[in-house]
């Protein structure tokens, strides 16, 4: 018998899902171990998705199974707030160890959507603490995703997560995207078309005049907008512009952290430094929830100038740094290193991009994006609209046992870092059957 026969689904109402859809078809997961969920009715799913871009190190690790039973019984919760305990101090260690040079400060949170809070909140702070406390408007980018908080949807570009929220934080500009299909359609990696985008932050910066201007926010690649991935020296050249406008520069790595690239982050694969950057997801591989985030030293130092009694920043959570949820961070960054995760992400891409691209040619296929274990395949019109055919393709390929994730449009993948050369050809092999079923 299925558990869904025994359950009462009227009272949870799911996130980002159409509920009553969902409801009069259920699909529901019971247990997971490394590449696989185990669905109610006993069938054994390919996890093509990582969960939800966060089980990098696979489900159900048991060097971080056992942390967490070891530290829910020693320590359950440490009062956060004049109080703390050794696993945050050795966690934060641990992350400064592999962000760029000198972001070395760690905040923790509890999401992804408070890690960008708690970035746009201290950049405020960092400035008024300079007396220049006109610096308050923000720049994020069409299709970027930074969480659901106020902050988050206020800075992200994505029309339907703003458009019944508002009025939203004053303030704020977007860039345009940098997705062009007609200039970049099936690009592997880095797109060679595209780097003048950057200059539409120059001439917005202009527009607003950059003494108000805080930070710009944006996602070194677009995740949940379309794994849309930077062309050749964007990211550079963005870099450049924050810089010469005293702007800070916020990368939201919830995603891109913590191998999903094939390095720790992805300002290390793209060698550009920001001042901030914002992570989750990979941090503790989803176990339990936390993120953190990661800031210049300069800019922790300047709010550093207060008496010395007095709270340098009043901000924070509850369940900042909570044991458990650290316990499971350290030993998924001792999980990364022992067993190279990172470089079998590396050696992934290759397989992963051709595997992938292999399916251009299929019916209603316009483009194919990739980057380290992300990729996307864009579905255009055709016999059916494309967000139906998306949505009918996830549908098939979950019948047949993969899971990937539909949204809009397009498909998104993300495999664990664990994944297999097998695993990849399953995903793209379910893929282009779905696809060619529903032609």
């Amino acid at each position: 018998m299925s558990a869904q026969q025994n359950l009462n689904l009227e009272n949870y109402w799911l996130p980002f899902t159409p509920n009553k859809k969902f409801k009069a078809n259920p699909r529901l997961l019971v247990s997971a171990k490394g590449m696989h969920y185990k669905t109610d009715d006993g069938r054994e799913i390919l996890d093509g998705i990582s969960g939800l871009w966060c089980c990098n190190a696979g489900h159900c690790h048991p060097k971080i199974v056992s942390a967490v039973q070891h530290q829910v019984g020693e320590l359950d919760y440490a009062t956060a707030f004049n109080m703390s305990h050794p696993k945050a101090f050795e966690l934060a260690e641990k992350i400064a160890d592999l962000t760029p040079d000198g972001l070395d400060r760690i905040f923790f949170g509890n999401s992804g959507s408070e890690a960008v809070e708690t970035a746009l909140k201290v950049a405020l702070a960092y400035h008024a603490s300079k007396g220049d406390g006109q610096k308050t408007k923000f720049i994020g980018r069409e299709k970027g995703y930074h969480g659901v908080n106020f902050g988050g949807v206020s800075v992200g570009g994505l029309t339907p997560n703003r458009k019944s929220f508002g009025p939203l934080l004053p303030g704020i500009d977007h860039m345009p995207h940098t997705w062009s299909p007609e200039n970049m359609a099936f690009s592997k990696g880095q797109p060679e078309w595209g780097l003048h985008l950057a200059e539409d932050l120059e001439k917005i910066l202009v527009l607003q005049d950059p003494s108000t201007v805080a930070a710009v926010i944006i996602e070194p690649v677009t995740g949940s907008g379309g794994v849309i991935v930077p062309p050749v020296g964007y990211l550079e050249r963005i870099r450049e512009i924050c810089t010469k406008h005293d702007v800070l520069l916020i990368f939201d790595e919830v995603i891109t952290a913590f191998g999903r690239l094939g390095d720790s982050f992805a300002a290390n694969r793209f060698n550009v430094r920001p001042d901030i950057i914002t992570m989750a997801k990979g941090l503790t591989s989803a176990v339990i929830p936390m993120s953190a985030v990661a800031f210049d030293t300069t800019i922790h130092d300047q709010l550093m100038k207060g008496p010395e009694a007095m709270i340098e920043l009043f901000h924070g959570y509850t369940y900042s740094g909570h044991p458990v949820a650290c316990a499971a961070g350290i030993a998924t960054l001792d999980v990364y290193q022992e067993e190279g995760l990172f470089d079998k992400a590396k050696e992934l891409e290759p397989i992963f991009e051709e595997a992938l691209h292999s399916l251009k040619g299929l019916n209603q296929v316009i483009d194919i994006r990739n980057i380290g274990l992300m990729g996307a395949v864009q579905f255009g019109p055709g016999k059916l609209p494309a967000a139906e055919f998306a949505a009918n393709v996830f549908q098939h390929c979950y019948d047949n046992d993969v899971l990937v994730r539909y949204s809009g449009e397009f498909l998104v993948l993300s495999p664990s870092l664990i994944s297999s050369k097998e695993h990849i050809h399953q995903i793209s092999d379910a893929l282009r059957n779905a696809i060619e079923a529903n032609s």
